[in-house]
């Protein structure tokens, strides 16, 4: 696949990536009111405990054990914009239905876990495509540019997503909010539909595929591989604790904090600007440090201020925990955009799909256990206890990485990117 020819004014002079990143920028602003109204709706109309949240954060990323490694299977025989936009607009309609179960009298908790898983899997198809589209629509040579940017725009429609989630709830309560989350998904499909680079059909094999033998392919490729393996063990350690701390994080922050709907879009907001500060950074910081050093280096130093939230109380506090949020989205796109282009750039383009289902697979597998663990924890020991353990176990995240060949890849980086 030849690389796009650059340009002084970069990727976004090309028209395709610009729909791309419009397609982006409204699909992540529908994402981060999900985020926030969702479980909102089970915390303040439904009346939901922890444990509930927790399986409600369950539900939400259970898609990825569910349907994460074949996933990748059938991406990889397919064109994959096609797949982007059909699972846009079936993740619009999903939502839909929230409000209108609402208007209807018909809004349950049981309701809320159907529409987050179904939601979650079209999530795994949309996730696996987008990240192996965008080797071909940009190619190989411009990637770390192409997730940066991308990267700086999912993170300012973090900063924007929160805001404007806010004030709509308090405005027109959670369920009538998703009617915004709901249009700015089904409007990314429609730019995905405009871009004109249309890839080609890939080729099938001789062959008649059989489903588990990819799968096996695309396992084995990714756990042999030590670079490979490292960034995945260490998202799954990161993502696991992760979802402890984001089921308990909603409620700590609605019923111990004091804060409205406002105050909490705000504190989200926080950990919006810190993600866009990081992936304004992330291409410096990976350039300086080497990329190698950088997926490590970041949960050490930005996970560790996520201890702040559960200390605070009413009052100035509050801002000095926003802070670690931030610093933890801060981490979290450095050390993402770093690893990348690792990735990326070490699979053949007919793996591309697999290896990011098995990457998903195995990191994000651990997100509906650790939703489960997080309501659990919660319920015996409360939530601000819960938080300091996840906290702890974000931290632990950069393990797998300092103890692989990442920390001596920025040494050698053209010998470990090459693909095999």
């Amino acid at each position: 696949m030849p690389p796009r020819p650059a340009t002084r004014s970069g990727l976004l002079r090309d028209r395709d990536f610009r729909l791309l990143a419009a397609a982006t920028a409204l699909g992540q602003l529908g994402d981060r009111v999900v985020f926030l109204a969702l479980p909102l709706v089970a915390i303040a109309l439904l009346r939901a405990d922890a444990f509930q949240v927790g399986l409600l954060t369950a539900a939400t990323t259970a898609g990825s054990l569910l349907v994460g490694l074949p996933a990748g299977a059938w991406v990889d025989r397919v064109r994959k914009r096609p797949v982007l936009i059909a699972a846009d607009l079936a993740r619009a309609l999903v939502l839909l239905s929230v409000p209108a179960a609402h208007w209807c009298g018909l809004l349950s908790v049981e309701w809320l876990y159907g529409v987050a898983l179904v939601h979650g899997l079209l999530t795994v198809f949309f996730e696996v495509s987008y990240a192996s589209y965008l080797p071909h629509l940009v190619g190989r040579a411009r990637l770390l540019e192409a997730n940066s940017t991308l990267s700086a725009i999912r993170s300012a429609t973090s900063v924007g997503g929160p805001a404007l989630a806010g004030p709509l709830v308090g405005g027109f309560g959670p369920a009538t909010t998703l009617l915004a989350s709901a249009t700015g998904t089904a409007a990314s499909a429609l730019l995905a539909l405009a871009i004109r680079d249309h890839e080609k059909r890939p080729e099938r094999p001789g062959t008649r595929p059989r489903l588990r033998r990819e799968v096996r392919e695309g396992l084995r490729f990714v756990l042999a591989h030590p670079v490979l393996r490292a960034t995945i063990l260490g998202d799954a350690l990161f993502n696991l604790s992760l979802a402890m701390y984001q089921a308990m994080l909603l409620l700590f922050l609605e019923r111990e904090s004091g804060l409205d709907a406002a105050g909490v879009g705000l504190i989200l907001s926080g950990m919006g600007c810190g993600a866009l500060l990081g992936a304004l950074s992330a291409t410096r910081i990976a350039r300086r440090l080497g990329p190698g050093t950088a997926v490590w280096l970041a949960p050490l130093v930005t996970c560790p201020p996520t201890a702040l939230i559960p200390l605070a109380r009413p009052g100035w506090s509050l801002c000095l925990a926003a802070a670690g949020l931030a610093a933890l989205s801060f981490g979290g796109v450095v050390r993402v955009v770093a690893q990348a282009g690792f990735q990326q750039s070490l699979t053949p383009d007919r793996l591309l799909g697999r290896m990011n289902a098995t990457a998903r697979f195995v990191s994000w597998g651990g997100l509906p256990l650790g939703g489960l663990l997080g309501g659990a924890a919660g319920t015996a020991f409360e939530a601000p206890a819960t938080l300091l353990i996840a906290a702890a176990g974000m931290t632990l995240g950069f393990l797998p990485a300092f103890l692989s060949p990442l920390r001596t890849a920025d040494r050698g980086r053209s010998r470990i990117c090459k693909p095999s």
